[in-house]
């Protein structure tokens, strides 16, 4: 998977962990002042302080750059172990809307995934760069819960998988739409309350079919 500190097999000088991080500041940055629309690899490269032909080294246009510099404040998500699933999850949950208020965070997500549904190389970006790298969180927490006793151990991949996709979308897409799209807090008492109707689906999956 390709990722803004991986050269994707390109030779040549050792990429800058440094440079990285300013491009993709100055990204968010650009974006929350200009929009999508008028953004440009230009506007980034002066506000980086960098070479335009830096930026295509690493990117090769705005849209991967873009969906890169979300991805990196993504990246920022933590599973905390708080002693028990629901405790771990209240904490992500409130991690993430508070991860949604900050202008950039909010600004640059919308506007990728505003921009993929007419891009289908966007839409699998945003999977592999976004989606798939922060399921490593839903995936962490289950292996603690079933270390605990809390959840059993699931021996058929696929369905574990499944289960996976499932627990993300509902909550990624929920705290999405409370925050974003409904413009309502996502608090202590609002976290509390999702956690618990989510556990309660989870303990009712685990039981016999």
């Amino acid at each position: 998977m390709h990722s803004p500190s991986s050269p994707g097999g390109r030779t040549g000088r050792p990429r800058s962990a440094a440079a990285d991080a300013a491009i993709l500041a100055a990204t968010r940055d650009a974006l929350v002042e200009l929009g999508w629309s008028k953004l440009t690899m230009s506007d980034v490269s002066t506000r980086a302080g960098v070479a335009k032909t830096t930026l295509y080294r690493r990117w090769a246009g705005k849209n991967e750059l873009v969906v890169d510099a979300v991805a990196e404040l993504f990246d920022s998500l933590e599973l905390p172990d708080r002693g028990s699933l629901e405790a771990d999850v209240e904490d992500v949950v409130l991690q993430f809307a508070k991860l949604l208020r900050r202008p950039e965070a909010r600004t640059a997500l919308m506007a990728v995934v505003a921009e993929s549904t007419r891009d289908e190389a966007l839409r699998d970006r945003i999977r592999s760069a976004i989606v798939d790298r922060q399921k490593r969180l839903v995936v962490l927490g289950r292996e603690r819960a079933q270390a605990r006793g809390e959840l059993p151990y699931e021996e058929d991949a696929a369905l574990a998988g499944r289960s996976t996709d499932l627990v993300f979308d509902v909550i990624a897409g929920t705290v999405v739409h409370r925050a974003l799209v409904s413009s309502e807090p996502v608090d202590e008492v609002w976290a509390a309350a999702f956690t618990a109707l989510l556990m309660h689906g989870l303990r009712a999956g685990a039981g016999p079919a």
